[in-house]
């Protein structure tokens, strides 16, 4: 049975009258009637019962007509679901972030695209770097905020760096540093040093390291933790000098962070698969280069413990 069956029907009972329902459908009365006719010898059940010049709906037909309507609603639902999803009115969107650098302005972004956008379901995901790029690569996750990763290019991943974030040391309040008001890379010489684990953010760690050399030394690294909380907590113990991005300031007053000269940086990335067209997910890159364009992207102030970076 095709639909022009079903609206051939419908017209007929809504009508009662063959003659009106072929004009309204502007087709010839014959083939109405062959129409239903056919869609009778299918069902295997009279729709009408034929009297003179009227006819009336039968039981069966009563019912196939209440079917009718709501198989039609359903259909004209379908095509506003697809026409809002094809401009980006409805769908989803899966973003996956890293915390510390991201909460100055996730919150008020995602307000401004679900303002514009209220029929798409959002889903957040917080993860740690890697774990970021490899959801977007298998397409468990639309869109990602995090740092560069080694595996990006093998992932197929595209990328628009949103910032260079600068590096800082994190010292207890009862450290001899803790009343300077920077350090240079060189003053980390001999101490132990905490770095979040390469696994975890392959970009922030290599680039430290580098830094070092470039001081003239090779770090003592007494922990790799996978989670930045745990390097304020390694710190905020006295085990050690944690270096971090700059976005991830201490929840503690027994922690203290300090700018790091020459500067050094690790930038904060938008990466998205090849293949990431939906509309939902393209409204949001959107939104997002229209925010880098105007400065409103930047580091915050103030990260919770136990977030990655």
């Amino acid at each position: 049975m095709e639909l022009r069956h079903l609206r051939y029907f419908q017209a007929v009972a809504e009508e009662l009258s063959y003659s009106k329902a072929a004009r309204r459908l502007s087709i010839a009365q014959p083939a109405l009637s062959r129409a239903v006719q056919e869609m009778e010898s299918e069902l295997g059940a009279r729709l009408f019962d034929r009297g003179g010049r009227s006819i009336r709906l039968t039981p069966a037909g009563t019912v196939l007509l209440r079917d009718t309507a709501l198989v039609f609603e359903r259909i004209d639902e379908m095509v506003r679901r697809v026409r809002r999803t094809a401009v980006g009115e409805e769908g989803e969107l899966r973003l996956g972030y890293i915390g510390p650098p991201t909460r100055g302005f996730l919150g008020p972004l995602l307000k401004v695209y679900r303002e514009k956008h209220p029929r798409v379901t959002v889903v957040l995901e917080e993860r740690t770097p890697e774990r970021v790029a490899e959801m977007v690569s298998k397409g468990r996750l639309s869109i990602g905020l995090t740092r560069p990763v080694l595996a990006a290019d093998s992932l197929g991943l595209k990328s628009l760096t949103l910032w260079e974030e600068p590096f800082a040391a994190l010292v207890a309040s009862g450290h001899a540093f803790a009343g300077r008001k920077t350090l240079a890379w060189r003053d980390l010489a001999g101490h132990p040093v905490i770095l979040l684990a390469r696994r975890e953010g392959a970009g922030s760690h290599d680039t430290i390291l580098a830094a070092c050399e470039e001081a003239g030394f090779h770090p003592r690294i007494a922990h790799t933790p996978s989670v930045i909380g745990t390097v304020l907590q390694y710190v905020e113990a006295g085990a050690g000098i944690g270096v971090v991005p700059a976005s991830v300031i201490p929840h503690s007053l027994s922690v203290r962070s300090l700018p790091l000269e020459p500067e050094r940086s690790v930038p904060l990335v938008m990466v998205w698969a090849e293949e990431g067209n939906d509309p939902a997910v393209t409204a949001f890159r959107d939104l997002m280069v229209h925010w880098l364009g105007q400065g409103r992207l930047q580091p915050v102030e103030s990260a919770a413990p136990g977030t990655t970076a």
